[in-house]
Order: structure tokens, then C-alpha cells, then sequence
């Protein structure tokens, strides 16, 4: 078994195949921060509010102004450099920083994809992805065919245990036995040619859905893996993608993974892009020299080896968090994020704050929108980090005003894939005593129902 281990980690393949994922995942990084820019978002998420959500831990990181727009400016031309292979290890790294930055500054615009891009990226800057077919070979004048094999199988492994774990989460009773919340969004789509009002509407399209979307994402990865279902799988995924979405705002991360899904294909397949990409070049008249191979040397493998092991056990371990906190994950969602649970729960919710005087026995209610944008409201009202947070912004912004002392009380309802709405949160606790932490929230109010499954 340990010479077999041996053996593999010194197996070599060709480069092709991971300078193809940097180009794509490059350009598409690039045109998603264009279209971010374009669609006035930074204005719009980061400038506009007067109060940001912040991760645990992460509170310092915000938005700085109009300067944020310089984060996005260094974020798309680090990710095009990426694309080009030109000062790569600096590009990528860039890249990282600045792209999680960005993810980090509000966590209201959290995404499964934004978090897949920074892991992504992180486990890019530890390969060899300029290798090949890349500025970096002209500058240098040398390029390597040939890459060690775990270089190109740790992408893969991601890409896996995204969509492994997604299938893994709609493996529950409201997914597969109640079609929720598929139930509830695919009805409104019912504008769409052909199928909108034929099919969107009817119940067994809503189960159909459910069960093939929980198969698909189970069986992908090792479709992609085994070769005689190969093209078949790729056809799947692209099917699958370009299908989600147009049903849902998704953005870029449909073309994300039909790009990176690409790896999983044989060297024949990226040698024939690249020629592809060749011949647009020489169409502008850009013809690079050719370069005589020489034999690829990684340094300090063993210690990235060794971190990348820590790595991946790190990201199969992280989603089954939720098992250490008590009853309903989608109820109280503590551990819900990271762990690759996409597009599970629809949610809706009101949460109306209450600033008492103890001293004095008076009170008054907080109109939120006098704080938050609607986009943040709504996200608010369903999330006790959320909910935290807001009060304790609102218990310093009153003390500010000479409002002492004080305390803050919520009534929050919420409904959860198309259940009547429950109180949520204590409304006899005052949330400023209150304090984010990796414990339980003892504050949320028990779930009045069962979902069951993983």
C-alpha cells in the first residue's frame, strides 16, 4: 500500500490539462468581475449600505469607500494575468486575496460559489499551472510537458466533493419527499418557451427535479471519472448547467464548472484547445516561439503534499459540523455554511427589534430599513448571526444617541420551505447579553417540525 502511495505521487501526466483549467478559470474570473462592475453590485451591495454583516472573526474586513472599486480593478486584472500565465505565482495569489477580500467584506452576498472560487484559487497557488502554454515560458524561455499527477487530481478532488456533498445534502425529506423548495420556485417560471406553462406548474416535474438533481450531483464526479461514461457526464453537466440557469439567477458559475469540468478528460482533448487558442492568436498575428521541453522539478512537494492532505481533510470533515449543535440544521443553520448545501431552503421572515429603557420603562421599535437595504433585510430576518449582529450594531448606534441604558428584544417569525411561519427567536432575551461565539445558540426557538435526513 505505501509503495503504491509512493508510486502515484511520482507518477507524471501532461501539463496540458491544468494550463487549460488556468486559462478558463482566469477569463471567466475576469468577465465575472466586468459583469459585477457592470451591474452597478458595488455600488449597490458595498457602497450604498450603511451597515455591513460581517463573518466571525473576520469583523475587520469592510468595505473602504469609493477605494473599493480599486479592489475590484486589481481583482479583474490579476485574474486575467492568471489567464495569461504572466508572473503567475504573484497573479494567483493576488487573485486570492483580493477576490476573498471581496467575498469576505459583506456576508449578506454569501454564495457556495464565491467560497468555491477562494478555495479554488488557494489550491492553485500551490501548482503548477503556468507550467505550460503560458507567458511565464516565453519570459523564462523554458516550458515542462509533463507535471506530477497529483497536481492536476487535487482539482478534480475539489470539483468532486462540491458536487458529491451537494447530492449528499438533498439527501432529506423535504427535497426528495415534498419537492421543497423547488415547489415553490418553479411555478413562477412560468414564462419560459415551451415548458413554462406546460410543465413548470405540475408536481411530478417538481419531484422529477428534486430526485434528478440529488442523482446527478452523487454520480457526476465519478461519471467524469470513469472514461466510457465520459462524454456522456460532460454532456450532463452541460446540460445540467446552462438548464440551472436559466430557471435561477446563478451568475457565471454554470460556465465555471462546465469549464473546469473539462479537466477530467484525457491530455488529447486540452492539446487540441490549445491548438484552438494558437490559431485564434496567429489570426492577430501573435505566434509564439516554440520551446524545447525540459523535465519539471516541484519544489518543496512533500510539504505541499503533506498541507494538501491537511487540506482535503479539513474540507470533507467541515461540512458535518452541524452535527455538534442540537436539532434542525435549516432551522437554525449554525454550521449550514461551507459545507456545499446549495439551494436547499427557501426561507421568509420578519423581525421587528424592540430598544427598551429598563430604567424607565419605555421602549420603542426600530424601523429597519432605516439601516439596512432590502436585500439585507431579507437576509437578516432569517439568520441568527444575522440577527446578533444587527442588534449589537443597533445597541451601539442608540448608546451613541444617549439612549442609556438599554435593551434589545426581537419578535421574529420565520417560515421554512413553505410551512407556516414560527417564532424564531426568544422574544425574552435580550440580545445585547448576547454574544457570536462556536456554541450553541440557546436563544432560537425549538423547530415545531422533523426534516429528516443528512
Amino acid at each position: 500500500m505505501l509503495n503504491q502511495i509512493k508510486t502515484y505521487f511520482k507518477k507524471q501526466t501532461s501539463a496540458a490539462p491544468l494550463a487549460v483549467f488556468r486559462v478558463g478559470f482566469g477569463l471567466m474570473m475576469f468577465l465575472s468581475i466586468i459583469r459585477f462592475w457592470s451591474y452597478g453590485w458595488i455600488e449597490k451591495l458595498y457602497l450604498d449600505p450603511k451597515f455591513h454583516f460581517s463573518y466571525y472573526g473576520f469583523e475587520w474586513v469592510k468595505p473602504i469607500g469609493d477605494w473599493t472599486y480599486l479592489i475590484f480593478i486589481i481583482c479583474g486584472i490579476s485574474a486575467l494575468l492568471v489567464a495569461l500565465g504572466l508572473k503567475y505565482r504573484l497573479a494567483i495569489l493576488v487573485f486570492f486575496l483580493s477576490f476573498t477580500y471581496i467575498e469576505l467584506m459583506d456576508k449578506t452576498t454569501y454564495l457556495n460559489h464565491y467560497y468555491f472560487i477562494s478555495i479554488v484559487s488557494f489550491l492553485m497557488l500551490f501548482l503548477p499551472a503556468n507550467a505550460y502554454y503560458s507567458v511565464d515560458n516565453l519570459l523564462q524561455k523554458k516550458q515542462y510537458l509533463h507535471i506530477p499527477n497529483w497536481t492536476i487530481d487535487s482539482i478534480k478532488l475539489m470539483l468532486g466533493i462540491v458536487y458529491f456533498y451537494a447530492g449528499l445534502a438533498k439527501i432529506n425529506s423535504d427535497w426528495l419527499c415534498k419537492a421543497m423548495p423547488l415547489k415553490i420556485w418553479l411555478p413562477s417560471k412560468y414564462d419560459l418557451p415551451f415548458i413554462g406553462e406546460n410543465v413548470m406548474h405540475q408536481n411530478w416535474f417538481h419531484f422529477a427535479m428534486s430526485w434528478s438533481g440529488m442523482l446527478y450531483d452523487l454520480l457526476i464526479p465519478f461519471l467524469l471519472l470513469y472514461k466510457p461514461t465520459r462524454i456522456f457526464a460532460f454532456i450532463l453537466v452541460v446540460f445540467f448547467h446552462l438548464f440551472t440557469r436559466v430557471l435561477f439567477p446563478i451568475g457565471i458559475f454554470p460556465y465555471v464548472m462546465i469549464v473546469g469540468s473539462l479537466i477530467f478528460f484525457d491530455a488529447k482533448l486540452h492539446h487540441k484547445i490549445i491548438n484552438i487558442l494558437r490559431v485564434i492568436l496567429k489570426s492577430f498575428k501573435i505566434q509564439p516561439k516554440t520551446m524545447a521541453p525540459k523535465p519539471f522539478r516541484f519544489n518543496y512537494e512533500k510539504i505541499v503534499i503533506y498541507g494538501f492532505g491537511i487540506f482535503f481533510a479539513i474540507q470533507l470533515l467541515l461540512p458535518f459540523r452541524y452535527v455538534l449543535y442540537p436539532s434542525e440544521l435549516f432551522w437554525r443553520e449554525e454550521g449550514y455554511r461551507f459545507s456545499w448545501r446549495v439551494m436547499l431552503m427557501e426561507k421568509k421572515g420578519y423581525a421587528n427589534f424592540k430598544v427598551v429603557n429598563p430604567e424607565q420603562n419605555t421602549f420603542f421599535y426600530v424601523d429597519n430599513t432605516d439601516f439596512l437595504s432590502s436585500f439585507q433585510e431579507k437576509q437578516m430576518s432569517t439568520q441568527p448571526d444575522f440577527i446578533l449582529e444587527y442588534a449589537h450594531f443597533l445597541g451601539e448606534h442608540f448608546k451613541s444617541q444617549g439612549h442609556q441604558p438599554i435593551e434589545i428584544y426581537v419578535e421574529s417569525f420565520v417560515a421554512l420551505n413553505g410551512r407556516r411561519s414560527q417564532a424564531y427567536i426568544d422574544p425574552n432575551v435580550d440580545l445585547l447579553k448576547q454574544y457570536e461565539s462556536f456554541q450553541p445558540k440557546s436563544w432560537i426557538l425549538p423547530f415545531e417540525d422533523e426534516i429528516k435526513g443528512l
